[in-house]
């Protein structure tokens, strides 16, 4: 699929940008007749009936469908895989394309809605959607414009999802929904669409809807308490987390390497190596291990390597990959506070993000370090002091919180630096990675 702008006066989206589109007139001969003598379709346009007497009133091609929203009009092109996207004015226009009136007559009835003096465009807007294969010359009969039904539209979303096009998929999603009001699925796909837009209060409604028919999701009741700007609760639920790897297991490492180009194991393996060098033979423990892709860097230090996670599906992958010498399902916090062992190394890669004000976490952690032991860790990186709730369900920290943690739990801050994580929408997610370290046990007297 792609793209092609359909804007009027620019007010919204780009001028016509056509490439390799068909041209589809009723009377071809007649088209040829006209380029032979080296007028452009503005000009057969403007000619109207002295020109082209069979071909005068623009008419929708009968391959286009459409479908009306709130911002204007979608027309899908299944022949070219175009979507174009049209803002208000050029949606009047289509629907005076019927194929009864004339350019002229067409014109006329737009005039009122245009600035003043700008009239003579709809002649070119006109002669520029017959070139783009969205508008046809008709011969004068009546041609109803085709709908488009809830199957294009679905599939006209995920394919301008899966191409950037998040306004696009937005549109395609929000025409679902007023289609399907007792679909739950269609408002949740709405909801997902409109983050990608950027466009949070739509978000928040959508989700609110698919809320009430679902309300057992707790991903997304803990995703409204940030579209709704709440205050943050002190970490997502354990509901909430083990719901999100349920399904997202499957696909995980595929998802996170390759769409997500996600390589927050390397860069947190990088910092430990400047921090303890090519220590080995630790006793190491892996909190919110997932399908184990810190883990494979971390084996070569460890003289034992165990690891924590919420999430059974998450453990029966990280079981697969036969790194692990324990493997525990288990609420991190919780855990930490029940266990006795002792480690040289923790390490949290990618799963504070799930926490909020981290320094219950890190003071449960400096009690199951060994002297001079090291926490190392990433975070999303925020501006906010001391943590946000974003709209993604997951939370950002300010590096100062960092600090305030290391002292609170009576470590130092031996290392802490900004780096790349993955990309998120197409967009750097740039994370925080640090390491805190434990000192000696104080000399017994």
């Amino acid at each position: 699929m792609r793209r092609a702008g359909a804007g009027f006066f620019e007010l919204h989206t780009p001028r016509w940008e056509p490439r390799n589109l068909k041209q589809r007139f009723s009377d071809a001969n007649l088209c040829s007749w006209a380029r032979l003598r080296g007028l452009t379709l503005l000009e057969m346009a403007e000619a109207g009936p002295l020109l082209c007497p069979g071909m005068a009133n623009p008419v929708i091609h009968p391959g286009i469908g459409l479908s009306p929203d709130q911002d204007g009009y979608l027309a899908w092109d299944p022949d070219a895989e175009c979507l174009h996207e049209l803002n208000p004015t050029a949606a009047l226009i289509v629907e005076l394309c019927d194929g009864s009136r004339t350019v002229e007559e067409i014109r006329d009835l737009a005039a009122p809605s245009l600035p003043q003096g700008q009239a003579e465009a709809v002649d070119r807007w006109i002669a520029e959607a017959v070139e783009a294969g969205l508008l046809d010359w008709g011969n004068g009969s009546v041609a109803p414009p085709r709908e488009l039904s809830v199957e294009e539209l679905t599939a006209l979303t995920e394919q301008a999802f899966n191409q950037g096009m998040w306004d696009a998929s937005f549109r395609c999603a929000r025409k679902i929904a007023d289609l399907q009001p007792e679909n739950s699925d269609a408002w949740y796909n709405l909801g997902r669409m409109a983050q990608f837009a950027g466009r949070r209060d739509q978000a928040a409604r959508a989700y609110e809807k698919y809320l009430a028919a679902q309300p057992q999701d707790a991903t997304i009741r803990h995703q409204l308490i940030a579209l709704h700007d709440q205050p943050p609760p002190a970490r997502a639920s354990n509901e909430c987390v083990v719901q999100i790897f349920q399904d997202f297991s499957s696909h995980y490492d595929t998802k996170m390497r390759d769409t997500l180009r996600y390589e927050a194991p390397e860069r947190l393996q990088e910092l430990i190596a400047k921090e303890i060098g090519d220590a080995a033979g630790l006793d190491v423990l892996d909190v919110g291990c997932g399908t184990g892709l810190a883990g494979v860097m971390l084996k070569p230090r460890a003289a034992r390597l165990v690891g924590v996670d919420l999430s059974p599906e998450m453990i029966a992958h990280a079981r697969e990959r036969g790194i692990y010498d324990e493997l525990e399902i288990a609420e991190i916090l919780e855990w930490l506070d029940h266990t006795t062992a002792q480690f040289d190394l923790i390490v949290a890669c990618d799963c504070l993000v799930y926490f909020g004000d981290l320094r219950s976490l890190t003071a449960s952690v400096a009690r199951r370090l060994k002297p001079r032991g090291s926490l190392a860790f990433t975070v999303e990186r925020g501006d906010c002091f001391p943590l946000q709730l974003a709209d993604s369900g997951r939370f950002t920290h300010h590096p100062d919180h960092l600090r305030e943690v290391a002292t609170h739990a009576g470590l130092s801050l031996a290392r802490l630096e900004e780096g790349f994580l993955r990309t998120e929408r197409g967009c750097d997610v740039i994370g925080l990675l640090a390491v805190l370290k434990k000192p000696d046990e104080p000399p017994s007297a």
